[in-house]
Parts: structure tokens; sequence; C-alpha cells
């Protein structure tokens, strides 16, 4: 019998998921994202960086939520499927959550690029978007990166609490992210670099898509102002960010590996 490794168990996982209602979920709201956004910021009269800095924060205040609803949704699928036997009746454990988690994110990832690729075509197609190919991927790169914990966090609070504690913490921690920005497009209004001035409150694992995707952006705007200050405060935020950011996530998918080899199902979830 073949033996159960990462790649396939991470292949059967996009076969499932190929398969649900997810993965078109993933692709019609990215593609409503880019549209409406899109569409408004390459008319309205906003500075085109300060648009795309805008948007980039709301994908990512925006991602808590997301991860919160994908990964309980995910799990409930299970549970109905066959009482998680697809993720504990296994050679490993480990392995199964691990590709759940990795394809569940991955999914995103490209929801993301999605959504990030199709508002740069209308900005570039009404002659609005300042922005260059490099800037807009590692955009996309920060917004997954900040967001691999937090697909760890909700994996283990679905398997442990259901999905609607998960989508709950999933909502609050959209609150929070849009607070570390200062609100809803405050940058947008006041032509600050609000990922590089969001304080402690960006510190938070549930800011850290929004600052990261945002600081990318934030960092060819204080270039394009010829800013060297703005430019190394951009530069030491990002990798202050990054470095708590990927401290998170090694411990969010140890602790979530240790825990599921013990995990016991047996209780009614809502």
């Amino acid at each position: 019998m073949p033996r159960m490794t990462f790649l396939r168990a991470l292949r059967c996982e996009f076969m499932r998921l190929l398969r649900s209602p997810l993965a078109p979920a993933h692709g019609v709201c990215a593609l409503a994202g880019g549209l409406a956004c899109g569409a408004y910021f390459a008319v309205a009269p906003w500075d085109p960086s300060m648009g795309a800095d805008a948007y980039v924060q709301l994908l990512g205040a925006m991602m808590p939520l997301m991860a919160g609803i994908v990964c309980g949704l995910s799990v409930e699928e299970e549970r109905r499927a066959g009482g998680l036997s697809n993720l504990t009746a296994v050679p490993s454990r480990r392995i199964a959550v691990a590709a759940k988690g990795s394809a569940l994110w991955l999914m995103g990832l490209l929801a993301l690029a999605l959504a990030v690729g199709i508002f740069a075509g209308i900005l570039a197609g009404a002659g609005r978007l300042a922005l260059g190919a490099g800037t807009l991927a590692l955009s996309v790169g920060g917004l997954a990166l900040g967001s691999a914990p937090l697909y760890a966090l909700m994996l283990a609070l679905s398997l442990r609490f259901g999905r609607n504690v998960t989508i709950g913490v999933g909502a609050a921690g959209l609150i929070l992210a849009f607070f570390s920005m200062g609100g809803l497009a405050h940058g947008l209004m006041t032509g600050e670099l609000t990922a590089v001035t969001s304080g402690l409150l960006g510190l938070e694992p549930f800011a850290l898509p929004a600052r990261l995707g945002s600081l990318a952006v934030e960092g060819a705007i204080a270039e394009a102002l010829g800013s060297a200050q703005a430019a190394s405060q951009v530069s030491a935020a990002a990798t202050d960010a990054s470095l708590l950011c990927a401290a998170l996530t090694l411990v969010a998918v140890a602790a979530l590996l240790a825990w599921f080899e013990r995990f016991e199902e047996g209780k009614t979830y809502v």
C-alpha cells in the first residue's frame, strides 16, 4: 500500500474542495470585490495609490472573518460526511490536518491574487494604475503570509468548538483589524501611511494580513514621494511584522499538530 505523504494528502484535499461550494465561493468573492472596488477607484477622485492601499487593507481586514467562515464550513462538511474520519481515521493525523489547513490557505491565496489582479486590471484599463506588478505581487504575498497563523487558529477552533464560535471569533478579528488601521479608509482620507503608524494594536494577529499587504503598497508610495525617512519606516515595520508573523505561524501550526494528535471527537457542535 502507498504510504501517506503530505503531497498526496494535499492533492486529496484539493480534489474534495474543488467539488465543494467553497471553491466557487472563493471565486465569486474575489470577482465581486475586485470589480466593485476597481470600478469605484477607476473613476473616484482619490489618489490611485492610496486607493490601492485602502483596497489591500480592506482585503486584509476581511481575512480573519473569511478564514473563520472557510475553516468552519470545511470542518462542518467533514463532520457531516463521515464524522471527521478523513482527518482522524488515517495513518497520520498530523499530515491530514496539515494538508487540510494548507489547502484552505492556498485557496485563500488564489482568491486574494484574483481579487488584486482584477482590481489592478480595471485601474490599468482606466489609465490610473500607479503600482508595478512587483508591488502588487508583494501585497498579495503579504496578505497571504499574514493570514497563515489565522488559518491554523480557525481550524483548531472549528475542530474544538464548531462553526458558529469560529465565525464569531473571525468577526471580532475583522473589527480589531479595522481598528488597527484607524478605521476603514482612514489612510485614504488623511493621506497617512496607516500600516506604519498602527502602533501596538497592529501587532495583534488579526491585523497582520492587512498590515503586511498594505506595507508593500506603502513602500512603493514612500519611494514615489522620494521620502527616505518614510521608506525606512516602512521597511522596518515590514521586517518586524514579517518576523512576528513567521514566529506566530510556527507556534500556531506546531500547537495545532500536537493538539490534534490527541483530539477526540464526542461533543455536539453547532
